[in-house]
């Protein structure tokens, strides 16, 4: 199945424990953790050396808030975009965290993942 296919509370239902993953890990700074779920495309993009500095020095990255609110999905081709709002434990604001979400081999995988 393609899972533009899912209802709204089916993506939701995949989609809210890997975003929860991602700031739980990344908060940590574990970044073999944090990809585990990576599309193999996407995990072949990320330099690990890039990402393990991010996490080292991104306030943000490792202040994320486990409470975020969902905005909305956007379905397009083979996968899915899901908005969510995002806020941290030291910085003031909110940010807008996209989690892409789509199969490969038939499983569950997540092709893109960021905070704006």
């Amino acid at each position: 199945m393609n899972i533009i296919e899912k209802t709204d509370d089916e993506i939701l239902a995949m989609a809210a424990p890997l975003w929860r993953n991602l700031v739980r890990y990344s908060n940590e700074g574990k970044y073999g953790d944090f990809s585990r779920n990576f599309s193999s495309s996407l995990a072949r993009a990320m330099d690990q050396v890039a990402a393990g500095h991010q996490f080292a020095h991104s306030e943000l990255a490792r202040s994320l808030s486990d409470q975020f609110d969902t905005l909305g999905i956007i379905r397009r081709g083979e996968h899915v975009t899901v908005l969510f709002r995002q806020r941290s434990t030291k910085k003031p604001g909110e940010w807008l965290g996209r989690l892409v979400l789509g199969y490969e081999d038939g499983q569950l995988r997540i092709f893109g993942a960021s905070i704006f």
